[in-house]
């Protein structure tokens, strides 16, 4: 398996599942800023947007989950 065909199978990997959940869960520190500062302001069509986001972040880290369930051995990067 050349090197080239592993970066692509990259993202399909157990590694490139952590890292994109890494990422998405990094996201959520903007999510929770954002609501701290929708609430100091009253700012309630803030508030459902940064709620929302929250929600989107939540979704995503569970699709992630699944698929590195999914995954199991079958691990792309380790041949």
């Amino acid at each position: 398996m050349s090197a080239l065909t592993k970066a692509k199978g990259f993202k399909k990997s157990k590694s490139g599942t952590y890292l994109t959940m890494a990422t998405t869960a990094f996201g959520a520190i903007g999510a929770v800023k954002q609501i701290k500062k929708a609430r100091t302001e009253n700012d309630t069509l803030r508030l459902i947007d940064a709620v929302v986001t929250a929600a989107g972040i939540v979704t995503g880290l569970a699709v992630l989950y699944r698929e590195l369930k999914r995954l199991g051995d079958d691990d792309v990067l380790l041949g």
